[in-house]
């Protein structure tokens, strides 16, 4: 479904992370105007933890939708994919509900938006130390200078410093050929239509691991090229304990083998959840 006023939808995953997903919703919300939507992608989050988050749900200038499914594992795939069918926008943003967005976020996607193009965002990885600060309330990413960053970089916690510089003519950000490094759905940016060409994320792809891979690899294999998002699209990558890597190594192989198949549409995605009943889809003002 696309809304004619709509032009981008944010699609936010979240899993039973209310405090970092409100900083997340915190730093998004003064960049979002009418031709926006905000998609919170649910993959199963307690009630406690639903509740945690919507009663402090800052003000929003444009529609905000939440997309629950049951929780049965890790199942980004399908949550994301769920997110964007409820998605009214011709241009979707992917987000994790860790990653907390530049204040140049929106412009600089929208800015990056090319027909036959998809975006691969760019991330600052935090500290856990740095990280429950900025939870605790007591640092705020999204108002620090460089002198701030420049003793978060020289104490270890952050991983670097190049979004300080907002280039978004930078050179050598489109490469035509699929290849594995840099790929992240935690920051991703699509038309809705080059999406759904390739039927979404694939849901075959459970637990940690390389469903963002597949699905660029398909897209390139659709004759899309892939748009580099530095000194740009910089999110800030809270810290978290790293996820089970069970299922990876089948994750890896499956993807390998599609390498060479030229596969397009994915094996389970979005025309396969069109008959889901287990979906709760709830607008928030």
């Amino acid at each position: 479904m696309t809304g004619t006023g709509i032009k981008t939808s944010f699609v936010i995953l979240t899993y039973n992370r209310a405090d970092a997903l409100l900083k997340v919703l915190e730093a998004l919300a003064p960049q979002c105007g009418p031709g926006h939507e905000v998609i919170i992608a649910d993959d199963g989050s307690t009630a406690a933890s639903r509740e945690a988050w919507t009663k402090h749900l800052p003000a929003f200038a444009c529609p905000v939708v939440h997309v629950w499914h049951p929780d049965t594992g890790f199942t980004a795939s399908r949550a994301r994919n769920l997110g964007a069918m409820a998605s009214r926008g011709r241009y979707l943003v992917f987000l994790d509900g860790d990653c907390i967005p530049s204040a140049r976020f929106v412009q600089a996607h929208e800015a990056l938006a090319r027909e036959g193009c998809f975006v691969n965002g760019n991330r600052v990885l935090l500290s856990e130390s740095l990280t429950g600060q900025v939870l605790a309330g007591q640092a705020d990413v999204g108002k620090a200078n460089w002198i701030d960053w420049l003793k978060w970089r020289l104490s270890g916690d952050v991983n670097k410093l190049a979004h300080l510089w907002y280039w978004p003519g930078a050179p050598f950000r489109v490469q035509t050929h699929f290849h594995w490094k840099k790929i992240r759905s935690c920051n991703f940016a699509l038309w809705k239509k080059d999406f759904e060409k390739v039927n979404g994320f694939d849901e075959l792809f459970e637990g940690w691991g390389h469903e963002d891979a597949d699905l660029v690899l398909r897209l390139h294999h659709a004759g899309l090229c892939r748009i580099n998002g530095y000194l740009g699209t910089e999110v800030y990558h809270l810290w978290h304990r790293q996820n089970s890597r069970h299922g990876e190594n089948i994750n890896y192989k499956r993807v390998m083998e599609r390498v060479q198949s030229g596969l397009v549409p994915a094996v389970v995605g979005l025309r396969e959840n069109h008959s889901s009943d287990d979906v709760v889809s709830t607008f928030l003002n």
